[in-house]
């Protein structure tokens, strides 16, 4: 089962106290960032944070990533030298900005592998986390969704790519002014998401810049999440709860799913059926690869059954449990 990431939030490596006070939180994710959110002076210092961090802290039950700086920097190389070599038996994986093409993937990979063997490390155990930030990214997407067996995710970068298609607005994550039907950001969202689920890749939705409006933050997040995108970023922790809320599926949803897949898996296998009935509903194989996406995010998200499976009289049937 692919890691939880309905929520993953953004802390600067350079800020000892966040990321004290992240280890807390109930994001699913925890990305230290060496990037946007250091200074160029602090970078060095930052690293020297992350590493301690990553082999100091309690990170039990999170997804542990940092974002390097971008290939077209002059600190990437180091911030993944220092960070893997340092800590990197604590690291699920790494987060590369500005992905415009599948040789960008490819170097981090081979470079991820080298440190592995020189360190002692599992090969191919450190995963890899693409940002899709610009249009050049977009255009090749299907090629960065396939260029390595370490990627795990797909990200979308609304505030970077938003400048490079030079679109008229300065709020991140909200649509343009003077678009006043449809979204401007549906084409890109699907986009992404289908070169990720083409390669088996989760796909993750990007930040909602006015940290303090829980209500819009939601309504955006649920705008991903009918899509089927697998979480999105948080920048402050006002924006968790409603976050893993959005992303995980209603405990009738949730239910429902498992229901689902015992009463197909019992007309399958003990009536020898291809299809079943739960109550009133006719259940087949496409209802169970749905039900499968469901019960997986609901097991992913720590949701328990509160109904179980009882066949009646031949007909497969609930009752609470």
């Amino acid at each position: 089962m692919q890691r939880s990431r309905r929520t993953t939030l953004a802390v600067p490596g350079s800020s000892a106290r966040f990321i004290e006070k992240a280890q807390s939180l109930p994001a699913d994710e925890i990305f230290l960032d060496l990037e946007d959110a250091v200074a160029e002076d602090a970078k060095a210092e930052a690293r020297k944070n992350v590493v301690a961090a990553l082999n100091e802290g309690d990170w039990s039950g999170k997804v542990r990533a940092v974002r390097v700086n971008a290939l077209d920097t002059p600190w990437t190389y180091k911030d993944v030298i220092e960070v893997v070599e340092g800590a990197g038996a604590h690291l699920d994986c790494v987060m590369l900005p500005k992905v415009g093409d599948p040789s960008d993937v490819l170097w981090l990979d081979k470079l991820l592998t080298q440190i592995e063997r020189s360190a002692g490390l599992p090969v191919g155990g450190i995963g890899i986390e693409a940002q899709i930030e610009d249009a050049k990214g977009l255009i090749n997407v299907d090629a960065i969704a396939a260029s390595s067996p370490r990627l795990e995710t797909l990200i979308f970068g609304p505030g970077d790519f938003m400048a490079s298609i030079n679109m008229k607005t300065l709020v991140v994550g909200e649509q343009p002014p003077g678009y006043d039907e449809g979204d401007a950001y549906h084409y890109i969202l699907m986009r992404i998401l289908m070169a990720a689920r083409a390669y088996d890749l989760q796909a993750i939705d990007g930040p909602y810049f006015n940290i303090r409006d829980v209500d819009a933050f939601t309504r955006v997040a649920r705008r991903s999440a009918a899509l089927g995108f697998d979480g999105k970023w948080v920048l402050h922790p006002a924006q968790i709860d409603a976050g893993n809320e959005v992303f995980s599926p209603s405990q009738d949803d949730y239910d429902h799913a498992e229901l689902i897949l015992e009463a197909y898996h019992h007309s399958t296998t003990v009536e020898k059926r291809g299809a079943a009935t739960l109550g009133d509903e006719m259940i087949d194989e496409a209802s169970r690869k749905m039900a499968l996406v469901i019960a997986a995010k609901g097991r992913a998200a720590g949701l328990t059954r509160t109904r179980t499976f009882t066949p009646e009289a031949g007909t497969p049937g609930v009752s609470r449990g």
